[in-house]
C-alpha cells in the first residue's frame, strides 16, 4: 500500500497546484495506471505566513507551521512535505515537533547538487530565504559553496515573487529581469529556491544548471511514498 502523501501547502497556491499536478503526473508515467497515492493538502494563510517571516517572529512562525502539520497529521498522513522552501528554515525544529517523517527540500537539493558534482551555486528566492544559512548550511556540509545576489538583487527577485509569481504572472519581462541576474555570477548552478521560481525559469534559459527544487521535492516525496 503506497504511503498517504500530506502537503502544507498555499505559500504560495501557484507552487502547491504544481506539486499535486507533479506528483500525479510521475506516478502516471512510471506506472500507467490510476492507483494514485492519497494526497491530503492543507493550505496556509498566506499572508499570516509571510508576515510571521517578515517580522522575524520564529517562535510564532513555527507555531503557525504545526497548526498545519498537526491538521494533516488528523488526516493521518504517512509523512508530510512543506511545499515552499523558507519554512526549511525552521526545518528542524518543525521535524522535531512532527509525529510522522519529513522530507527536507534543501537537502534533496544538495544532495541532486552533489550527483552534478556541481561545486559553487548562486541561491534565488525571496529574500527570508536568501538571507537565512539552512542551504549554506547543508550544501556546505557536502563541499559545496552557496552564494547569494547583492541586496538591490535581492530586493528586485523579493517584489518579482510576491508581487508577479505568486499570482500567476509570468511574462518575459519577468524572465528577464531574472535571467540578468543570474548572469551576473560566474557559478556552476542555481539553486531556483522559491517554489515559484521553476514556473518561470527553464533549464533552456541558461547555460547554467539550474536545480529544480519543485520538482526535486516533489519526485522525492513520490520516490517515498512508493517505498
Amino acid at each position: 500500500m503506497l504511503k498517504r502523501i500530506g502537503i502544507l501547502g498555499g505559500i504560495s497556491h501557484e507552487s502547491t497546484i504544481k506539486y499535486y499536478e507533479l506528483i500525479l503526473k510521475k506516478y502516471f508515467e512510471k506506472f500507467g495506471n490510476y492507483y494514485y497515492p492519497e494526497i491530503v493538502i492543507f493550505s496556509l494563510d498566506f499572508q499570516k505566513f509571510t508576515d510571521f517571516e517578515d517580522n522575524n517572529e520564529t517562535e510564532e512562525y513555527i507555531e503557525y507551521i504545526m497548526q498545519g502539520i498537526r491538521k494533516l497529521e488528523a488526516s493521518e498522513v504517512d509523512f508530510i512535505v512543506m511545499a515552499a522552501n523558507s519554512p526549511h528554515a525552521v526545518f528542524e525544529p518543525v521535524k522535531e515537533k512532527a509525529k510522522v517523517p519529513m522530507l527536507s527540500i534543501a537537502e534533496i537539493t544538495a544532495v541532486s547538487a552533489k550527483q552534478l558534482n556541481l561545486r559553487t551555486l548562486l541561491l534565488l528566492g525571496i529574500k527570508f530565504t536568501m538571507q537565512s544559512t539552512f542551504y549554506q548550511n547543508i550544501c556546505y556540509a557536502k563541499g559545496i559553496e552557496v552564494i547569494t545576489p547583492n541586496e538591490s538583487e535581492q530586493n528586485c527577485i523579493n517584489e518579482v515573487i510576491f508581487e508577479d509569481l505568486c499570482i500567476g504572472n509570468f511574462n518575459q519581462n519577468v524572465k528577464d529581469k531574472l535571467l540578468a541576474i543570474i548572469d551576473n555570477y560566474d557559478v556552476d548552478g542555481v539553486i531556483l529556491g522559491c517554489t515559484e521560481l521553476p514556473l518561470i525559469l527553464h533549464q533552456e534559459d541558461s547555460n547554467k544548471v539550474f536545480l529544480n527544487t519543485l520538482k526535486l521535492h516533489s519526485e522525492a516525496t513520490l520516490e517515498y511514498a512508493l517505498q
